[in-house]
């Protein structure tokens, strides 16, 4: 029965949170406590990846800074917002301890405006704006994988 979920789960698309190293450490963890339950992306770097938004009811692999799935969840809700009208309860379930959207807008900036992210993009003078579109996700964890 485990040789079938490992056969599940490696089916499953990977899901990617930050970049390897310390930020996706905590995102996992935090994913991982259930205290994270949505994440914001940039609509460009799907555009520039050739990826499709996801799916309601879709599922993932949480993977981990080495590449090993922890955890599956699945999408629950999903919406292009400009960066700008991004609220506060949105904010919060990032489970990254925002409790103001300033702290929030802060953070997402620097991670936006990062050099991995800035390559992904093929822009290095990105900057976001209050205009720029963004992918707010929800999901919910189904399993962990430990």
């Amino acid at each position: 029965m485990a040789e079938d979920m490992e056969d599940d789960v490696a089916a499953l698309p990977a899901a990617e949170f930050g970049f390897p190293g310390e930020l996706r450490d905590r995102l996992v963890a935090v994913i991982l406590s259930g205290e994270k339950t949505s994440t914001t992306g940039l609509l460009a770097a799907y555009e520039v990846e050739g990826e499709a938004l996801p799916e309601v009811g879709s599922r993932s692999a949480v993977v981990d800074s080495a590449g090993r799935p922890v955890a599956v969840i699945e999408i629950t809700g999903v919406r292009v917002v400009p960066f700008g009208e991004v609220d506060l309860a949105h904010a919060a379930d990032e489970g990254e301890g925002d409790t103001s959207l300033d702290t929030w807008r802060a953070s997402h900036e620097r991670f936006f405006h990062s050099a991995p992210m800035r390559e992904v993009l093929g822009d290095p003078e990105f900057a976001v704006t209050d205009a720029t579109p963004v992918v707010l996700e929800r999901f919910r964890l189904v399993a962990r994988l430990d």
